[in-house]
Formats: C-alpha cells, structure tokens, sequence
C-alpha cells in the first residue's frame, strides 16, 4: 500500500509544479525548488543536496559547469549484498531498472539516476526520484523501478510471438563483418 500512497503523491505534487513538463534549461536553482517540494526534508547547497522521501534518504549532486546531475540513494554496504543480489542487480540494469541502474561505489550498493542537468525537465527530475524511490525499495525482490520491465534476451515478450530478424538491404557496398 506504501507503493501506491507515494505514486499518488508524486502525482499529486507534480499538478502544484508549473504545468510545462518542458526545461528551457535546468540550473540548481529550479532543482532544488523541485527537490523543496517533493521531499520530507532538504539540507545543502546548491550543487548537493540530502534529502528524504517516505522515510528514504536520497542525495542529489549537480555539476553544472560539465552539466551532469545524479539522484542516488545508498541501498548498503556490499557485506550485506549477497553474489546472487548482485548478479540479480545487474540482470535488472538491462531489464527492469530503466532510468535507474545499481551501481557499487565505496562499498556500498545504490541505486543512481544520472542525466544531463541543462536537459532535464521537471517531469524527468520526478521521475527520477520516483524511480529511485522504487528502486530502493525493490532491490533484493523484483529490482524495478516501475511498472515497465523488458523481456529478457532470447525469451519472447508475454503473449507474443517471436519474430523473424530484420535484414538490411545492402546499398551496394559489401561489409567487412
């Protein structure tokens, strides 16, 4: 039930932000104005930020000369992570995490979104942090971080038949592979 009070709050947070889904370009500014309103609590400073979701604790760190931002959250320390977690972990990076990927960085687990900052827009940065969200919360279980999963390599989509290869025409020119 927790999964679905956070959906229908994120929702509910994204109609009091601006009606454009569409960035002219993200700064630290705009972001911590949406991280403000959708966490419990938000300390830092521009450029790294902590803050809590539902009881979660998220960090936030741009870079705005290179223009890169991250959303992470920490899951634990790999002590605690089993081989089978990680392999799992991995398997999920390709199918069912999506935006999100498991990363291991100082010996712990987390769960990272990471993107170009200045192309963000303000439905993208809620999604992320929806999506770590999730992520955290389904690691060691299903490994989601939304409802949306592939299938895996070799194994038809559900209800779908498998399907002939697509064959390039060949423009004249005879490949060396």
């Amino acid at each position: 039930m927790k999964a679905t009070h956070t959906a229908v709050l994120f929702t509910f947070l994204l109609s009091f932000i601006s009606p454009s889904s569409h960035a002219q370009e993200m700064d630290n500014e705009s972001l911590e104005k949406i991280l403000y309103v959708v966490s419990d609590t938000l300390i830092g400073q521009a450029g790294a930020w902590e803050f809590i979701v539902e009881e979660l604790p998220m960090i936030c760190l741009t870079d705005e000369t290179h223009n890169r931002m991250r959303i992470i959250s920490p899951i634990a320390e790999m002590s605690e992570i089993t081989d089978e977690q990680v392999k799992e972990a991995m398997e999920a990076n390709f199918h069912s995490a999506l935006d999100v990927k498991y990363a291991i960085s100082s010996d712990v687990m987390w769960v990272a979104y990471i993107h170009p900052l200045k192309e963000l827009t303000k439905d993208q940065v809620l999604s992320a942090i929806s999506q770590v969200y999730y992520g955290h919360l389904t690691f060691g279980t299903s490994y989601t971080s939304s409802d949306l999963a592939f299938p895996n390599i070799g194994e038809p989509a559900p209800e779908e038949e498998p399907k002939e290869p697509v064959k390039k025409k060949s423009k004249g020119k005879k490949s060396r592979i």
